[in-house]
């Protein structure tokens, strides 16, 4: 197949699949969304729409292209988004992306370039960038679980562990709680969950708390009964220097996720969820009343098929 072959037959992949998912949206009143994922392997891209913007990562691969052939490929493929998407080509954002299980690379920076922007999902504000870091700061696959979480924080004290850039913290407090403490090991991370909690009005006092901890230790330390719904969606692998040990979520997650059912009140909802694709859950080393796999209750139109991560709500 000549080079034009495969830059149209892009063309036509990206005009279909951008078709169908695009009436979706506007149907659920959604502005972020995955739009393309590697559909095709001469095209390995993950391309997302926030609102007028594009966010492209390209996969690293061995594609035997020298630097200048490389450039004139990408160029094209961009213009290809750029008309198919109706996306102007200053306003689409590319990264380079290693290929890695879990959400390890988080917290790598990739440039200084401060290209923050608001977004809005169900009526709450969210900050993204598209430029400096290999995640934007809001995981597009969990826009279902944090409105089932949100449903059901009303009156409740909940926890976010790994909390990253705190969108859980936030639907938890527009659902009503009572108490919303928000953790993670990176400095960066809790004050971009702080500032995401003040676009939406949710200033830091007793209410809203932010404690930057490893979460391993912080769970070890915790009051039992301190909490009544915990959010842990932790990396598949972290040796991060500021941890203690290192966290294998294969290897670690019942003891993860027994420590917080102690720290849960009777009845208390965990939400778990990971980004490892061979996970399995080790449910007789887990002392709960009730364990349902809600994956497919919580995968978006976008991610139908695509889906790489598992979550579960487990009961006290």
């Amino acid at each position: 197949m000549s080079g034009a072959d495969k830059f149209e037959m892009f063309k036509n992949r990206l005009t279909k699949i951008y078709r169908h998912l695009s009436k979706t949206a506007r149907k659920q009143n959604i502005s972020c969304y995955r739009i393309y994922d590697h559909d095709l392997p001469e095209f390995p891209f993950i391309i997302e729409k926030y609102e007028d913007k594009l966010y492209v990562s390209e996969y690293k691969r061995n594609h035997q292209l020298n630097e200048e052939a490389h450039r004139y490929w990408m160029g094209q493929s961009i213009s290809i988004m750029s008309e198919v998407l109706d996306v102007q080509p200053d306003l689409i954002f590319t990264k380079l992306r290693q290929r890695k299980t879990g959400r390890e690379g988080q917290y790598q920076k990739t440039g200084e370039a401060k290209t923050e922007f608001i977004v809005q999902e169900n009526g709450l504000k969210f900050i993204v960038n598209l430029s400096d870091y290999l995640d934007t700061g809001l995981f597009l696959d969990h826009r279902m679980t944090r409105k089932m979480v949100m449903e059901q924080c009303a009156g409740k004290r909940m926890l976010n562990l790994f909390a990253y850039t705190g969108s859980f913290s936030v639907y938890a407090a527009a659902g009503g709680a009572l108490q919303v403490t928000t953790v993670d090991l990176s400095n960066t991370y809790i004050n971009w969950a702080k500032k995401n909690m003040q676009e939406n009005g949710f200033n830091t006092n007793d209410k809203y708390q932010f404690i930057v901890a490893d979460v391993l230790q912080y769970l070890e330390e915790i009051t039992p009964g301190s909490f009544d719904i915990i959010v842990m969606d932790p990396p598949t692998f972290s040796n991060s220097k500021k941890m203690e040990g290192i966290l294998d979520i294969q290897r670690d997650h019942a003891g993860l996720i027994k420590n917080c059912l102690k720290a849960l009140s009777p009845g208390g909802l965990l939400y778990f969820s990971n980004n490892y694709t061979k996970f399995e859950l080790d449910e007789k080393n887990i002392p709960a009343s009730n364990i349902k796999n809600i994956t497919k209750a919580t995968t978006p139109f976008d991610f139908e098929g695509k889906l790489k991560r598992s979550c579960y709500l487990i009961s006290k």
